[in-house]
């Protein structure tokens, strides 16, 4: 058994955006909290689904071909291999599930962030 992990407190030490950070991990799967604002990179994972909770604020989560808002205390799964981009007009908190090991730029040119920047919050 591990203690408590309060959301708010973590979210105060995140200074920046899309620097997913580790809060916990359980059946190969790794909790991450985030703060994202602006536009992300389009990309997509192949072996790997996603989930987006909010827990301030709202996105928009871009596919080819449509667009949904997710605000908050809503969640949308980005199943494997469908391409997408999300998008904040202004900074948004969100809670990741993703099986560990997955890099938050999918596919796309390693420009940005790569597994070995995701540090423990």
């Amino acid at each position: 058994m591990t203690d408590p992990i309060n959301l708010r407190d973590k979210l105060a030490l995140i200074n920046d955006h899309w620097r997913p950070r580790l809060l916990a991990g359980l059946n190969a799967q790794e909790v991450k909290l985030a703060k994202i604002k602006g536009e992300f990179v389009w990309h997509k994972h192949d072996d790997a689904d996603e989930l987006f909770l909010v827990l301030d604020g709202s996105f928009t989560m871009h596919y080819r071909g449509r667009s949904v808002q997710v605000r908050e205390g809503e969640l949308v799964v980005v199943p494997r291999g469908v391409e997408h981009r999300p998008v904040a007009d202004q900074e948004c908190s969100i809670l990741l599930f993703e099986p560990a090991g997955v890099v938050n730029t999918g596919d796309a040119p390693r420009t940005g962030l790569t597994r070995d920047s995701i540090d423990p919050v």
